[in-house]
């Protein structure tokens, strides 16, 4: 990692502190389940949003580990009903985990959800939220962000998911191709996983939201 990346990275954690999110940082994805051991305690109730970085990093596996009461929507077997039900029960979870589409050097958290149970955890419920992301996520401005998961991050999570979307097919969101589109602009298919775009700035409840850097490439 060179010095431009430990500068980004420097400057956006001051920045999400002056937000009243606290940032931390490890060099490597093998140093982030032991960080979340000292932010949780055994016995808890987790919970988790979709995510790829959470695998790539061991956090499921110690989620799923029998340390923790962790409330599990992909338990085999599970019923919609049920999923629901884990949706809801997640507002009272001590702790959840989740990654971040974007980040800016501003301080703001940037996420973009089709069913949202993620972004609405994220906002308001459990009592720590912990996001785990690569540097990769960094970018410098909202509307950095905003290109971010229309060309990064929308197209593989949809491929990922077996969703039929323009973006899945062809690599990148429709709304690309069109002048002067809006932030939500997107296709209109049933498949969609881009509906409700959240901007997350300064906090009232200091410390809650947590982000957890690697010093490496990881997720969408």
């Amino acid at each position: 990692m060179n010095n431009e990346i430990k500068a980004k990275i420097e400057k956006t954690m001051e920045n999400l502190r002056r937000n009243n999110i606290k940032p931390y940082f490890v060099e490597t994805k093998e140093e982030v389940v032991p960080l979340i051991k000292t932010l949780i305690n055994e016995g808890d109730t987790v919970s988790n949003g979709g995510s790829v970085t959470l695998k790539q990093t061991g956090v499921m596996d110690l989620l799923k580990s029998g340390k923790y009461n962790y409330l599990d929507r992909s338990r085999e077997g599970i019923t919609p009903e049920e999923v629901e039900r884990v949706y809801r029960d997640t507002y009272s979870a001590d702790a959840y985990f989740a990654s971040s589409n974007a980040v800016t050097e501003s301080g703001y958290l940037y996420n973009v959800d089709g069913n949202s149970n993620r972004v609405s955890a994220i906002l308001y419920g459990p009592k720590s939220v912990i996001l785990v992301c690569g540097y990769n996520k960094i970018v410098k401005t909202i509307d950095e962000a905003v290109e971010r998961v229309k060309a990064c991050a929308a197209p593989p999570n949809t491929v990922r998911l077996n969703c039929d979307t323009y973006c899945a097919k062809e690599g990148k969101c429709v709304s690309l191709n069109k002048e002067n589109a809006e932030i939500c602009d997107g296709c209109h298919s049933k498949a969609r996983i881009c509906c409700n775009y959240v901007l997350t700035a300064q906090q009232r409840h200091i410390d809650r939201i947590k982000v957890i850097f690697v010093g490496e490439e990881l997720g969408y």
